[in-house]
């Protein structure tokens, strides 16, 4: 599977001013193959997975699909929406129609739902598997807890454990390291993180003094409805210009250096693209490398306090009362 991921949220002729064409979508998706890439993350919104459908036709076996369910179906359908079986029954076998497949490679629960009991969700899930429509199952925007709950009980009913989670995760939302990165690193998960680029900011387009190129495509963060997803704190606007500092010693772009700092961390990142040259511009990350100084000043400028009881337990009162004067001889280095 390759370590870029091309997300499928722009392929809509009918979304929002960021969105593309059905023949601009097949373009992308057809340069993503092209650069080597084979990893598609799609949703069950608008007309992505019907798009993506006919984009695979002929090569369905080279792509790695992942597609989500828990979202509503039908607004007016309580049973159409939730993470319970009838909606996920429902859900996947309108996803398989849609991608004119008969599996599904990766299958994400969209959203923690604290509703559907685990024992029915495990149950649930293990048939799709069983059945071979669903190959791998993972979750994305969950708390730790209920991840690591599902998976333990797994392991002891011989169900079908999440072999991954999908998290916001950039430079901008570093929130995931208080426990769900944690977490997956102990039970061996893959991690995938949506809006690495913290929807543009990080490419360095949004800093002071860079305005929209006059009759140029709008940009994500302009929209009024996008602009509450990354305030423009100082605290962003100084890790934004660190990323572009780095980019400029490297000879690199800005987005090489926020999607190389996530793949220094072992996650794999799910980009979106709204042109062939934004794909192979994503995918030539690759052939950049950044110094563990340079990596180590991007960790600082976008570190975060971990609260309890993670920053109680790295005090040197708790650490001299656990580990004596020893504590600086255990060679286990925090991410």
């Amino acid at each position: 599977m390759s370590g870029l991921c091309l997300g499928t949220m722009t392929f809509d002729e009918e979304g929002q001013g960021w969105c593309v064409s059905k023949e601009e979508g097949r373009r992308i998706f057809e340069a993503f193959l092209d650069e080597g890439g084979n990893f598609v993350d799609t949703h069950t919104y608008g007309p992505t997975e019907d798009y993506l459908g006919e984009y695979m036709s002929g090569h369905r076996d080279r792509v790695v699909v992942a597609t989500k369910y828990g979202g509503t179906l039908a607004h007016d359908d309580v049973n159409a929406s939730g993470a319970h079986r009838k909606s996920m029954i429902r859900s996947v076998e309108n996803s398989l129609r849609r991608l004119k497949t008969d599996y599904i490679d990766l299958l994400w629960l969209h959203a923690w739902d604290n509703l559907t009991p685990i024992d029915e969700l495990l149950r649930a899930t293990d048939d799709l598997v069983r059945t071979g429509k669903v190959l791998h199952l993972g979750v994305a925007n969950a708390p730790a807890w209920a991840v690591a709950r599902f998976n333990t009980l797994a392991d002891l009913c011989d169900r079908t454990p999440f072999c991954a989670i999908q998290v916001e995760y950039s430079l901008v939302e570093r929130e995931p390291d208080r426990e769900l990165i944690p977490m997956a690193d102990s039970l061996g998960l893959a991690i995938a993180s949506w809006t690495p680029l913290a929807s543009g900011w990080l490419t360095g387009k949004y800093r002071q003094g860079h305005g929209p190129a006059p009759g140029g495509p709008p940009r994500r963060l302009d929209d009024p409805v996008m602009t509450r997803f990354l305030p423009r704190t100082e605290r962003n606007c100084t890790i934004a210009e660190e990323v572009c500092s780095i980019a400029d010693e490297v000879g690199c772009s800005p987005a090489h250096v926020a999607l190389n700092w996530l793949r220094s961390r072992g996650t794999i990142p799910i980009f979106g693209a709204t042109s062939v040259v934004q794909v192979k511009e994503n995918v030539a990350c690759f052939q950049v490398e950044l110094s563990d100084e340079q990596l180590a000043r991007l960790s600082e400028v976008s570190r975060i306090k971990l609260g309890f009881p993670h920053d109680f337990l790295a005090s040197g009162m708790v650490r001299r009362l656990m580990y004596g004067d020893k504590g600086h001889l255990i060679d286990k280095k925090p991410r």
